[in-house]
């Protein structure tokens, strides 16, 4: 009797394995692509560790991201873990990234320029050359010591493991990283 339990049992258990994993590849598989967009902006809710892609109003997907190693708080300098919060734009796409793709996004930005020379960690010229960058929707510095090259990339979801950076699953940000231009505007919020 015992024996005929563990039978049963262990064909259940390995029934619904097969299962459950025929619908998991079966949604991948069939997940539609992304509709052409006429204007993508991308929200990223830290606290939720949500990425939600937006054609005007009209919300398109959402995906689960991971952050920083610290990611509670907003950015201040460079190598604190943190992923900044405020508005920034792509001003890159790297399809060369060492974590899949990836999208530069313009950290430090004005805002983050005028705290950084009222508190004395940037100078007067850097501040001048990041709102030069930011006016003209370019590259901000990278290396000053408010931290830079900040990136919405891959590598996965499984924990916050970044320097500061948003990570998705390598599929999700190709996905996007596809749909998007470079100057798409990315709001970073708490």
């Amino acid at each position: 009797m015992k024996l005929d339990f563990m039978k049963v049992f262990l064909i259940c258990i390995t029934f619904s394995t097969f299962v459950l994993t025929a619908a998991y590849f079966t949604y991948s598989q069939n997940r539609q692509p992304l509709p052409q967009m006429e204007n993508p902006h991308i929200v990223i809710k830290k606290k939720k560790r949500l990425l939600q892609l937006f054609d005007g109003k009209k919300l398109v997907r959402e995906y689960k991201i991971v952050l920083g190693f610290a990611p509670v708080e907003d950015k201040e300098i460079e190598g604190d873990g943190k992923t900044p919060e405020g508005t920034f734009y792509v001003f890159t796409k790297n399809d060369q990234s060492k974590f899949h793709v990836s999208l530069g996004l313009s950290y430090p930005n004005i805002e983050d320029a005028k705290r950084g020379l009222k508190k004395k960690i940037i100078s007067q010229e850097e501040y001048d050359a990041i709102a030069k960058a930011i006016d003209e929707e370019q590259m901000p510095p990278q290396k000053t010591a408010l931290g830079g090259e900040i990136y919405i990339h891959g590598g996965g979801t499984e924990t916050d493991w970044t320097e500061g950076c948003v990570a998705l699953k390598n599929e999700e940000i190709k996905e996007i990283f596809d749909a998007i231009p470079v100057g798409t505007k990315v709001k970073i919020l708490p």
